[in-house]
């Protein structure tokens, strides 16, 4: 792995230079070192001669093989995966992600990336590598982990080559593995629901009543002030969201910021529980926080006076709810999915995506609602009906079913539906084979008079 002072060779490919020399690696099978000619991009034909090809050869051949190393950081001559993706590939994405959400994708791609092949030199890396590492993590990982990480592993080695760090880019081909975890589609019926709430005391039947009257998001609902309550006009108006302890002055989505309506009955209880909230802190000797009468005051506050966590939330009420009721799960996101689910019978697909305030159609449709048992069958009575008549006629009783022997009868009865309520004595079919009888006799009389 020592200096090279060789210069190495250039060639014309898909109208690029690309440079040619000859590099000392350790073989991954063997562990031995192996002598292997490595190609590098370096620019396009039509924008450098062969002299500025070859110069620009030697430069990379200094900087790959250790005489140039950047930052000291350049191991062996070359640069590893985990060196690209904290000095190359992720100054240049978080510009575009917000803070909580940088966290996220990069702890994924620390804990199922870089934690995999972080010392591995970037070229060394190929597709099969790569795609038996997204196997396994599909029969470990969620579904959507899955394709979060198959979707960073191609953006990474997208801009490697973009970078001409790569000639190639090994994830181009990479598949995403068709045998994934399944997506939690857990919903609720509204019985269910409605035996959660009655379990509930006063404060935590208004807040989820509220959740579940408009399907709001955590970070929404404990993040209402009183000043976003307009009992006039029945409706509370988004402001701003909470997130692991912090106020943000923006919400998920760039709809998510907006005034949304509520049932009139649901304002007079709000107004209700202000009401009782001020009596309670009229004889309270000890006040913390602001008081109820104060606009900036929040909506359902915690015991400090601050907004209440909603993991905290989740796992105190909601989980125990779960457990009581014997329900297979409940979670904020549940009661999104089931309200944009059972909303299916109470108004068209674009108000439900007004309620849930999403950006795009297909999330609602494609995400949130789920296909039930009930809606399936009454659709597939409703076709049934129609084949049989009975849908178009009307709404009434559905006829009982025609027995195999009455069948013929049945025929015969639609026929004379067909001809206006004459009577035909005679099938479909044997009328139209008479015709048929009739039309040749006929011909063969008019073919022997002109013999």
């Amino acid at each position: 792995m020592g200096t090279s002072h060789q210069k190495g060779w250039v060639s014309i490919r898909e109208k690029k230079w690309y440079g040619y020399f000859r590099r000392t690696i350790l073989d991954p099978e063997t562990n031995l070192p192996k002598t292997v000619s490595s190609p590098v991009a370096l620019g396009l034909k039509s924008e450098m001669t062969k002299y500025e090809a070859r110069e620009k050869l030697e430069l990379e051949i200094k900087r790959l093989t250790g005489q140039i190393a950047e930052d000291g950081v350049v191991k062996n001559g070359s640069v590893t995966f985990g060196w690209f993706v904290r000095n190359r590939y992720l100054p240049l994405k978080e510009a575009d992600w917000k803070e909580e959400t940088a966290k996220v994708k990069k702890y994924l791609i620390q804990a199922d990336l870089t934690d995999a092949f972080g010392d591995v030199r970037l070229e060394n890396l190929d597709k099969l590598a790569l795609q038996t590492h997204l196997n396994h993590l599909a029969k470990t990982r969620s579904r959507d982990r899955v394709l979060q990480i198959g979707s960073y592993m191609r953006a990474i080695f997208a801009e490697a080559v973009e970078q001409d760090f790569l000639p190639k880019d090994p994830a181009r081909t990479v598949k995403t593995p068709s045998e994934l975890r399944a997506t939690d589609k857990t919903t609720l019926t509204w019985d269910q629901l409605r035996a959660a709430l009655s379990r509930l005391p006063l404060r935590d039947w208004i807040l989820l009543k509220l959740d579940m009257s408009n399907a709001l998001r955590p970070g929404e609902l404990f993040g209402l002030r009183w000043s976003c309550f307009d009992p006039e006009r029945c409706q509370i108006e988004i402001k701003e969201t909470t997130y692991k302890g912090k106020i943000r002055p923006w919400g998920k989505t760039k709809g998510s910021l907006t005034a949304v309506p509520i049932a009139r009955q649901l304002a007079e209880e709000l107004l209700a529980w202000r009401k009782q909230c001020r009596e309670q802190q009229q004889r309270t000797k000890h006040k913390r926080g602001m008081t109820t009468d104060d606009p900036e005051a929040f909506i359902f506050p915690g015991r400090k006076g601050g907004f209440m966590d909603s993991s905290n939330y989740r796992k105190r009420v909601l989980h125990k709810l779960a457990r009581d009721l014997e329900l297979p799960k409940l979670t904020f996101q549940v009661i999104r999915r089931t309200i944009a689910t059972l909303a299916k019978d109470k108004g068209h697909v674009k108000d439900i995506q007004g309620m849930m305030r999403h950006s795009r159609l297909a999330t609602t449709t494609e995400v949130y609602m789920q296909s039930l048992e009930d809606g399936v069958r009454s659709t597939v009575n409703s076709i049934h009906n129609e084949l049989t008549g009975t849908g178009t006629w009307g709404s009434g009783p559905q006829p009982p079913t025609v027995a195999p022997a009455d069948y013929a009868a049945s025929r015969r009865d639609s026929a004379v539906i067909a001809n206006g309520g004459s009577v035909i004595s005679k099938p479909v079919r044997g009328v139209v084979l008479e015709f048929a009888t009739r039309m040749r006799q006929s011909s063969r009389k008019e073919a022997g008079l002109n013999y």
